[in-house]
């Protein structure tokens, strides 16, 4: 019982890191995109659009959310009027997806190891 408790809560915190993860990657996409206006705030939507993406995509299928998330990505990125080609966008949201689901991932892999469960 106690495993299960300890896996709830360390994948509950594995949500909060992937959150993170795609916050901390849109930011510098955006900052490398030379966004200096409201950086903050359109670094929060366009990460919670895209962690929205993921998750849903996650729920329905492990393959949607390298499809909702990048679309997601890709239409908030259009709504701010980014300087970057339609292309460009949807490929950086990929990257974006692949890298903070490979990440987290592997965090909560080594995790469930570390506490025994794999």
């Amino acid at each position: 019982m106690f495993y299960r408790v300890v896996t709830l809560v360390g994948g509950i915190l594995f949500v909060g890191v992937l959150y993170g993860l795609i916050w901390l990657l849109c930011r510098w996409f955006l900052q490398r995109q030379g966004v200096t206006d409201q950086l903050s705030d359109r670094v929060t939507v366009l990460t919670t659009w895209t962690f929205s993406g993921v998750c849903l995509g996650l729920v329905f299928a492990v393959f949607g959310a390298f499809l909702l998330g990048p679309w997601a990505f890709y239409r908030t990125v259009r709504a701010h009027d980014v300087g970057v080609s339609d292309g460009a966008a949807v490929w950086w949201g990929l990257a974006i997806v692949l890298l903070a689901l490979a990440l987290t991932g592997a965090g909560f892999a080594g995790f469930l190891w570390l506490v025994g469960a794999l």
